[in-house]
């Protein structure tokens, strides 16, 4: 059975839901970064660097780092990797004080 969140006891999204948002905004994040590594090498239109981090922040961050690693893109912009690897500590400090909550007070 999925795991049911929701406010004052309202059951209104599914843990079904949300593991489908998270692998479609991976794959999206991953995308993004091999469009961008493609044009980057052709000298084509760039997608802007916010973007990215936005497509991670908005739980894409395991798809950009694996894009990162895996296609070596941004790796030498140090800005931009430390927002990233912020955008990844804050999802998964989040992920862990949800898990705790719902272990305390339950689901």
């Amino acid at each position: 059975m999925p795991v049911r969140v929701g406010v004052g006891g309202e059951k209104c999204v599914t843990g079904w839901f949300i593991l489908a948002w998270f692998i479609v905004m991976n794959v999206t994040a991953y995308y993004a970064y091999a469009t961008d590594k493609t044009r980057a090498l052709n000298g084509g239109f760039r997608i802007p660097e916010q973007r990215l981090l936005i497509i991670a922040a908005m739980g894409g961050s395991i798809g950009a780092i694996a894009a990162r690693l895996r296609l070596r893109h941004k790796t030498r912009k140090q800005p931009f990797a430390d927002m990233l690897l912020l955008t990844v500590g804050l999802q998964l400090g989040a992920a862990i004080g949800l898990g705790v909550l719902m272990l305390l007070v339950g689901p």
